[in-house]
């Protein structure tokens, strides 16, 4: 599937959530063509000049009355209350992260009685050799 063939598909359901958002009469894109573009920047991961260039490049044709970049990237923070109703709703997998977090420099731990964390083993320091009594299984008796 080309990306041609993707954003037009992505914006027919778009368009159909948002069917009843009214166009501002000033206004250069329909707001379903604004969060069409928008979900579009947050999938491919980009900054705002390269997916400008992108799109520019490669859905021009899609989108004739695309207004300046400055301009775009405004209304995507305009229109995000209607990015909303098309995320996921949070799961366990989804909150669950790999990557450790300091929430207390070193110094400061232990400096008053209500510290919210500590810091434990992070990504740069060895991890505690495992338990090989607690496994289980064929081979580990």
């Amino acid at each position: 599937m080309t990306s041609f063939d993707f954003t037009v598909e992505l914006f027919c359901r778009v368009d159909d959530v948002l069917k009843d958002e009214k166009k501002h009469v000033l206004a250069e894109l329909h707001p379903s063509e604004v969060v069409t573009l928008g979900m579009l920047q947050a999938l491919r991961g980009e900054g705002n000049r390269a997916f400008y260039r992108w799109v520019v490049k490669e859905l021009r044709p899609l989108f004739p009355r695309l207004p300046e970049r400055t301009r775009l990237f405004r209304l995507f923070v305009q229109f995000q209350e209607l990015c909303q109703q098309f995320l996921a709703q949070p799961t366990f997998f989804g909150v669950a992260d790999c990557y450790g977090i300091e929430l207390v420099h070193p110094w400061r731990e232990r400096r008053t009685q209500r510290e919210v964390a500590r810091k434990g083993l992070s990504n740069h320091r060895k991890q505690p050799p495992l338990d090989r009594g607690s496994q289980t299984g064929p081979g580990h008796r």
